[in-house]
């Protein structure tokens, strides 16, 4: 059996310390056991917490129709926001070749659409189309958010000119509501096949479900293994009620312990490039969870080392309102090895003959000790390696480790009310019926 992911407070101990850390996580069990009977805030969207069991029984049907796309097309375009991109598109940028655009091996190239309502990335994309046999992958649970549905519109207009409605029909599949909303009416007018975004799972925890495993099926990657990891993490933290060996757990209290030290912002770290989109993910995980009723630890992340050379200096020096939470993977997928230079004009031959690897961890290390001294608490997270296995590890671990942390902050983790206000003040800018009273106090205000 591999080895479960593993939490290192060594760096955060001088800021809270560790027994406290314990208490706090051994208190935080009822928690779990709030979530497993159902009986807290936001009982309806518990539906992520069985998934990794649950959704195996959908691998043949998900597997058989990424096969079929790939078959019929050398481009996905993914169309959806939040929840609906931001899961898949981390586990895809996090497994595949850095340089996919640019190998010269056939590949299928999965191209994401609907997360913004910039003309530009829209027409820059149309145009890249011009020239590429493409599908659709939409989804939507109402099929009425503005920013998926004006993509979809588009796009699905752009193809059926190509190869005609027929044909189109055959190459979109629609992932919404099962029984209701604009996006279930048009697939079942048009014959596009479905998948059901499930009614008791929220977007941003819906990675694990067709929503995430579709795209990432497609672009190639097993999502077998990636929820065989997330399963081993369901089991080895849902039922385990020793709160000192429990990470998820430990990972919650420990950062609530440092928010209330005066610290309410949280910076997720990678020593990888690969893992950029994964802490976009993670920062809608945990600031619609947490951010409301005047509360919350706001999720930011940096891409190290390259933003040591940016945002080091603020780290370092800046106002002490921060502290690290490091992904660390312990061994990378491949091997380099720095060379011997004859007159070391760089003078790099004190590292001729060591992997590029040990001395990003050597920077790693080093960063962790020069932010420690800079009052800043860290706490590191570790992986043996980032394939789908540990992948779908740390996908559950912070699902659960933001569930238990939102009660731990005693608020809802399951809803978003806040993120309405800006589609109605939107709506009633652009005249849509029904809205047209508020357009006129809004545009009053804008004099």
């Amino acid at each position: 059996m591999k080895d479960i992911l593993s939490i290192n407070l060594k760096n955060a101990e001088g800021f809270v310390p560790s027994e406290e850390v314990f208490a706090l996580a051994q208190q935080s069990v009822r928690h779990l056991e709030i979530l497993k009977e159902g009986t807290g805030a936001g009982s309806d969207f518990l539906g992520w917490l069985t998934l990794p069991c649950d959704i195996a029984a959908q691998f043949d049907k998900i597997e058989k129709k990424a096969k079929q796309l790939r078959s019929v097309s050398d481009t996905t375009v993914v169309i959806g926001i939040g929840g609906s991109y931001l899961g898949a598109k981390a586990v895809i940028e996090a497994l595949s070749h850095s340089f996919t655009p640019l190998l010269k091996k056939k590949h299928h190239e999965i191209i994401f659409a609907g997360q913004n309502i910039c003309e530009d990335y829209m027409s820059d994309l149309l145009e890249i189309l011009e020239d590429r046999n493409y599908s659709i992958i939409v989804i939507s649970k109402s099929g009425t958010t503005t920013e998926p549905a004006i993509a979809f519109r588009m796009l699905k207009d752009n193809l059926e000119k190509k190869i005609g409605k027929q044909k189109t029909a055959e190459r979109i599949v629609a992932i919404t509501d099962e029984k209701k909303g604009a996006l279930r009416s048009l697939a079942e007018t048009n014959g596009y096949e479905t998948f059901v975004i499930p009614d008791n799972i929220g977007g941003r925890y819906s990675v694990l479900t067709p929503v995430g495993l579709l795209p990432i099926a497609v672009s190639g990657i097993d999502i077998r293994a990636l929820v065989k990891g997330a399963l081993s993490m369901e089991e080895a933290t849902v039922n385990n009620k020793n709160g000192a060996a429990n990470p998820v757990l430990i990972y919650a209290a420990a950062r609530n312990l440092v928010l209330r030290t005066g610290r309410p912002v949280e910076i997720l770290v990678g020593f990888t490039p690969k893992l950029h989109y994964f802490s976009e993910w993670w920062k809608q995980l945990f600031g619609e969870s947490e951010g409301k009723d005047g509360k919350g630890i706001f999720p930011a992340s940096v891409d190290f080392t390259t933003d040591l050379h940016s945002m080091g200096q603020y780290i370092q020096d800046g106002q002490r309102i921060l502290f690290e939470t490091i992904i660390s993977v312990k061994e990378p997928g491949k091997k380099l090895i720095i060379p011997l230079e004859k007159d070391d004009s760089d003078q790099l031959n004190y590292l001729a003959g060591k992997r590029l690897s040990e001395v990003n961890h050597n920077a790693e290390t080093g960063t962790i000790l020069a932010h420690n001294d800079g009052n800043v608490p860290v706490i590191k997270i570790e992986i043996p390696m980032l394939d789908e296995y540990y992948t779908g590890q740390l996908i559950y671990f912070f699902e659960l480790a933001c569930a238990v942390s939102g009660y731990i902050l005693d608020v809802n983790p399951f809803d978003q009310p806040g993120v309405e206000a800006y589609k109605k003040n939107m709506f009633a800018l652009l005249n849509k019926p029904g809205f047209e009273e508020a357009g006129k106090k809004l545009k009053e205000r804008l004099k």
